[in-house]
């Protein structure tokens, strides 16, 4: 466990291939934060979702990582043996009453929504309606949702966060009870990243702005908890041709090494407001590229001010 005060960081790729460009942004940026800091940088494999993960992925971010210097002071962490620890958050959650058993298929919510004329837009939200506050109603348990009506008032929280400034999400109409545990499946992203940060020491979290809308969830979640709340800092996002975020889903090509990592590096600085650094080595460039962070930083991120592509 680090000492009280230390800068910690940490990255968390999910195993579904191997690091994009856009991956390496968040690496990179959350690396340097680390780094400028004087602090310690982790990396935590997210292989919680079984099924979505791809063989050897792991191994691969953790090579490409290493060619770009980006290597963690510890070992990694990997969340498919973490359970124990969820279930026991979870257990608590019960316990204090702000989780509760959800018999809702998908099809049943999405009619529900529809029929309060409060269907879903593309890539929007599935607001859960409340269905089974009161009772599975003979229902089969099909999910855990953490309850977010309290009291019979709203959960608004309320964040800055280092980049983006001040942030507001009304998490009980703009969210609604999300799901912590399906029956049948994985852990959710939410409460795995919320216990796992803690039991790490995570003190900084860096990561891209397509994760912001999460942050109010898992502040919730820290609050159920008794746990403490990280700072947040979400980088620019690096996008597709057509604008959509690169990622694995969309196509996004592997992380190009085959030139050198440092091509690949100074891309991703681009990204994130850096100047052009010359270095012959991934090791020479990110010795040069920390104090160019720490201005960054003393520049209150006016460098980074809006989402960049990843240049070609």
């Amino acid at each position: 466990m680090p000492l009280p005060g230390a800068h910690v960081g940490r990255f968390a790729p999910s195993p579904t291939g191997p690091l994009h460009a856009g991956s390496l942004v968040a690496a990179l940026g959350s690396w340097l934060d680390a780094r400028a800091a004087g602090g310690r940088w982790l990396v935590r494999i997210e292989d919680v979702d079984g099924p979505r993960c791809v063989p050897g992925a792991a191994e691969l971010i953790l090579a490409q990582l290493a060619r770009c210097g980006l290597v963690p002071d510890e070992a990694p962490w990997w969340q498919s043996a973490r359970g124990a620890a969820y279930g026991m958050a979870l257990q608590r959650l019960r316990d204090a009453g702000l989780a509760y058993d959800c018999g809702c298929t998908r099809r049943e919510i999405d009619d529900r929504l529809a029929a309060a004329g409060q269907a879903p837009a593309r890539h929007g939200e599935r607001i859960y309606p409340g269905t089974c506050r009161s009772g599975l109603h003979g229902k089969a348990a099909r999910a855990v949702r953490l309850l977010t009506l309290r009291g019979g008032a709203p959960v608004v929280v309320e964040w800055a966060d280092r980049r983006l400034g001040p942030q507001c999400q009304d998490v009980t109409h703009e969210v609604g009870d999300f799901v912590l545990k399906r029956a049948d499946g994985p852990w959710s992203y939410q409460l795995a990243v919320v216990v796992d940060d803690a039991a790490q020491g995570v003190t900084h979290v860096v990561r891209g702005e397509d994760l912001a809308d999460n942050t109010p969830r898992q502040m919730l979640l820290q609050r159920d908890l008794g746990l403490p709340a990280p700072s947040y800092l979400h980088l620019p996002l690096v996008r597709a041709a057509d604008g959509e975020k690169l990622s694995k889903q969309n196509g996004a090509r592997p992380l190009e090494l085959e030139g050198g990592a440092v091509p690949a590096l100074q891309a991703a600085a681009v990204v994130l407001g850096l100047p052009r650094i010359g270095a012959a080595t991934p090791a020479e460039w990110l010795a040069k590229a920390v104090p160019a962070w720490a201005g960054i930083i003393a520049a209150g991120f006016s460098t980074i001010t809006h989402t960049k592509g990843f240049p070609r």
